[in-house]
């Protein structure tokens, strides 16, 4: 797992030492591009394998395709979970209309996003428990995963104490990328991607639609071997929610498409 700067374990950039509204929403997804190519290559040297799946999950998606179309010779196959793509659809969350717009000027970001937010335990909560359709959400989670998930969240910034409530920096780069895909702009063709790539959607997903994953299907027209799935019924966290509601399914498509012959 990478921890792209500004987050988890690697550094802050120093607009990360000031109040946000000093700076423009910072670690754009060029600069993810960059860390993710410092961990593959970490990678290949430790273990001496040529090439490395890699896996990206909502944003993690975004930055992953867009580093296979610059370096697929370092990769044996791509799977995407749940990442927007450029398509021109609707996104309430983060599209035109949306608190992310520039009211003045739409298609444009809110200039008052600045360089990061600050994240609390109720903001990780919030969209998952909505899109939990049971009233108890055990039913459809371990309640021991959601209290990791949010301990871990927490836990990887050493200034979440210091505020009140307790919450934890993160870059806005991807908020505003993530806005221009939500909005249309197109930052990556997956055209220039040349390897098997698995594109994995949830049903219930929020983030990505299914215009994205269209979209990405048309224009995966080098990769090897493309293969879009649909995951019935289940949530933007199918990786963290119990194994009936999706997850099972979620790692069966992964390992098949490892493993199929190609």
């Amino acid at each position: 797992m990478i921890d792209i700067r500004g987050h988890g374990q690697s550094a802050r950039p120093p607009g990360m030492e000031e109040p946000p509204q000093n700076h423009p929403p910072i670690v754009r997804s060029v600069e993810a591009v960059r860390d993710i190519d410092a961990a593959v290559d970490l990678i290949r040297r430790r273990t001496g394998a040529s090439r490395v799946s890699l896996f990206g999950w909502a944003t993690g998606g975004q930055w992953a395709g867009y580093y296979a179309t610059q370096h697929s010779e370092k990769l044996s196959h791509l799977i995407l979970l749940n990442a927007l793509y450029g398509a021109d659809s609707s996104h309430p969350l983060m599209g035109h209309g949306s608190d992310m717009e520039d009211p003045a000027h739409p298609g444009h970001l809110n200039p008052a996003m600045g360089a990061y937010r600050c994240n609390s335990a109720d903001s990780l909560l919030g969209a998952w428990n909505r899109s939990i359709r049971a009233e108890d959400k055990a039913t459809w989670r371990d309640p021991a995963v959601a209290d990791a998930y949010v301990r871990e969240a927490l836990a990887s910034d050493p200034e979440t104490n210091t505020h009140q409530p307790p919450c934890f920096r993160s870059p806005n780069g991807a908020l505003e990328d993530s806005f221009y895909l939500a909005t249309g702009r197109q930052l990556w063709d997956a055209s220039f991607i040349y390897v098997p790539t698995l594109v994995l959607a949830s049903e219930r997903d929020f983030w990505s639609r299914p215009a994205d994953r269209d979209k990405l299907k048309q224009d995966l027209v080098h990769a090897p071997m493309a293969k879009v799935v649909v995951i019935p019924n289940a949530t933007h966290f199918v990786h963290l929610d119990r194994p009936e509601h999706g997850r099972h399914l979620l790692l069966n498509e992964i390992v098949s498409f490892i493993h199929a012959p190609r």
